[in-house]
C-alpha cells in the first residue's frame, strides 16, 4: 500500500463542556477555545430610596436566554458573538449608597464588554420630600428601572420611566400625602401610594417585582424595586421580589436592596427614619454552549505511489 502524507491517520471525537461563569464583582471573562457566541444575563446596580421619599428603582435587566424575558416586558435578545480563547472585560455595577437630603442615589451600570458591549443601566434614585435642598427634587429619577417620587404633598400623576427592554418605571403619586410610591422593577412598575383618613397619613407603594432567570441552572429572581416610604403609619411598603428593599415607616428603617440581585433600596419614612436605603449591586452571568469536534488532522495519499501501485496491479481499496 502507498504511504499516507500527514502525521495523523485517525481522528478522535472531543467535547468542549458547557461553561457557566458568574461575576459578582468586576473581572475578565476568558472564553473557551472553540466558543463563538455566548448567552448572557446582565443586571445593573439598584438605585437608593429617597430621603423621606420614593423607593429606588432596580438595575436594568437584560438577557439572551432563549425563551426568557428581558426587563420591561422585552423579549430575550440574541446571543452575542465572541472569539474563542479571548478575554473580555466585565463590569458589575454597584448599587447606590444610602442617601440623605439633596442627593440622588442612582445605581451604576453593568457591562459585558464583548465586541458589541451589552450594557444594563443603573436603577433610578427615589425622589425626596425636601426639594428645597440644593440638588433635591420630589421627582423620582429614570434609570434601568425608574425610582419612585418623593413623599412631599403635591400630586405627581405620572410615574417615572424605566429603560426600554430593561425595566419599568416607579409609581405615580396620585394623592397629596406624606407617603411615597415604590420604585420600578424589571417585571412590573412600582405601586402608587394609598391614603387612609386623615389624608396626611399614607401608606407607601410597593416596589415593582423582578424577573426570574434560570441561566445558572436554578431559577433566581433579580431586579426588584424598593418600597416607598410611609408617613407615621407603622405600615411598611414591601420591596419587589428580586431583592427590592422594604420602605421605611414611623418605627422601621428602610431596607437596602439585595447585593448581586440589583434590587432598589427602600424609601425613607416621613417620621423617625428618613434616610433612603442603599441599592443592591448587580450581576453578570455568561453561558458557553458545549461543542463537539474532531481532534485530528487530515491526511492524503502520495499520488506517485498510487500511480506505481495501480500500474503494477497492486492497488487495493
Amino acid at each position: 500500500m502507498p504511504r499516507l502524507v500527514g502525521a495523523v491517520q485517525e481522528a478522535s471525537s472531543e467535547t468542549q463542556a458547557e461553561t457557566i461563569t458568574t461575576f459578582n464583582s468586576s473581572g475578565t471573562l476568558t472564553t473557551q477555545p472553540r466558543t463563538t457566541e455566548i448567552t448572557y444575563l446582565v443586571v445593573a446596580g439598584g438605585g437608593a430610596g429617597g430621603d423621606t421619599g420614593g423607593g429606588g428603582g432596580a438595575g436594568g435587566f437584560r438577557t439572551s436566554v432563549p425563551g426568557a424575558t428581558s426587563g420591561g416586558g422585552g423579549s430575550a435578545e440574541s446571543a452575542t458573538p465572541v472569539s474563542g480563547g479571548t478575554g473580555y472585560p466585565v463590569t458589575v455595577g454597584a448599587g447606590s449608597a444610602e442617601v440623605n437630603r439633596g442627593t440622588y442615589g442612582t445605581g451604576s451600570p453593568s457591562i459585558l464588554g464583548t465586541p458589541s458591549p451589552i450594557t444594563s443601566a443603573g436603577g433610578g434614585g427615589g425622589g425626596h420630600r425636601f426639594s428645597y435642598v440644593v440638588g433635591g427634587s420630589p421627582l423620582g429619577q429614570p434609570g434601568g428601572c425608574g425610582g419612585g417620587h418623593g413623599s412631599n404633598d403635591p400630586v405627581v400623576p405620572e410615574g417615572t420611566d424605566g429603560t426600554t427592554n430593561q425595566g419599568y418605571g416607579g409609581g405615580a403619586k396620585l394623592v397629596a400625602t406624606n407617603a411615597a410610591p415604590g420604585g420600578g422593577g424589571a417585571g412590573s412598575a412600582g405601586s402608587s401610594t394609598a391614603t387612609p383618613s386623615p389624608s396626611n397619613v399614607g401608606y407607601g407603594g410597593a416596589g415593582g417585582n423582578g424577573v426570574a432567570s434560570s441561566i445558572t441552572g436554578s431559577a433566581v429572581t433579580y431586579a426588584g424595586g424598593g418600597g416607598g416610604g410611609s408617613s407615621p403609619s407603622p405600615t411598611v411598603a414591601s420591596g419587589g421580589s428580586g431583592g427590592g428593599g422594604n420602605g421605611g415607616s414611623g418605627n422601621t428603617a428602610a431596607v437596602a436592596g439585595t447585593a448581586n440581585l440589583g434590587g432598589g433600596g427602600g424609601g425613607g419614612a416621613n417620621a423617625g427614619y428618613p434616610a433612603g436605603a442603599a441599592g443592591g449591586s448587580g450581576i453578570v452571568v455568561t453561558k458557553e454552549a458545549a461543542v463537539s469536534y474532531l481532534d485530528g488532522t487530515s491526511s492524503c495519499w502520495d499520488l506517485r505511489q498510487v500511480y506505481r501501485q495501480v500500474k503494477a496491479g497492486a492497488w487495493t481499496n
